[in-house]
């Protein structure tokens, strides 16, 4: 099983060094960040499997950066390392959607323990997905090519791979298109046009022979994005 990646969002060196090394002597991989606008970027542009944050940073605050992964990303959990201990704070953490809350100062131990516990109850992400099994053929995602049953093959472009396999990966889940630009484009949302994504599920659609109007495949969720209609199999 690979490594699950921590970010540490923490602008106190000394701090944020004695999590660092932590966590890497856990069996975690580590990434880290020193300022607010840094924590973000790295939130929704790396492949993160939890994220440590400070409130009181530099250049964004925490409960902002809380805002925006939990629009981009709402799967991925988030433990807020704050010394504020008031009430109103860790209540108004918890509701922007903070997965935990602990209060500066803290044992490494139940740093630790809390960051396993979390991820014990957070939804794991197959990211080693090889083949996408649907009605009428298989995509071996390794080869970037589509099997149909009649003996044809078409290729799929990286991205279309990546794509496929995100939505596979998170079956039965409608996926907002911020989600899908921040997890499988790796950009932040703001701003961004998401008409590739729908470029790109409709050339998808094609090469899966999924009906565009009557799709059994990848399914349009109205107001919400997409949906991979199939259980995945693993290969």
């Amino acid at each position: 099983m690979p490594k699950q990646t921590i970010l540490v969002v923490e602008d106190d060196a000394s701090i944020r060094r004695g999590i660092v090394d932590a966590l890497r002597f856990g069996g975690f991989t580590v990434l880290e960040a020193a300022t607010g606008t840094a924590g973000q970027d790295a939130a929704l542009g790396s492949d993160c499997d939890l994220v440590l944050l400070d409130l009181v940073l530099p250049g964004r605050d925490g409960l902002e950066i809380l805002a925006e992964v939990r629009k981009a990303r709402p799967t991925l959990p988030v433990i807020v390392l704050t010394a504020r201990g008031e009430e109103h704070d860790r209540v108004k953490g918890l509701k922007l959607g903070a997965d935990d809350y602990v209060v500066k100062p803290f044992s490494v131990k139940e740093l630790i323990a809390r960051v396993e516990a979390v991820l014990r109850r957070s939804p794991e992400r197959p990211s080693d997905l090889a083949e996408v099994r649907f009605p009428g053929g298989t995509a071996d995602l390794s080869r970037r090519e589509i099997r149909m049953q009649d003996g044809s093959r078409v290729e799929l472009s990286e991205k279309e791979a990546d794509l496929l396999r995100y939505l596979a990966c998170n079956a039965g889940r409608a996926i907002a298109r911020d989600e899908i630009l921040s997890r499988v484009w790796r950009i932040s949302p703001t701003g961004v046009e998401s008409r590739t994504i729908d470029m790109h599920v409709a050339r998808l659609r094609e090469k899966l022979r999924d009906d565009k109007e009557n799709p059994r495949v990848l399914l349009t969720v109205r107001g919400k994005g997409y949906m991979f209609a199939e259980a995945p199999a693993n290969g």
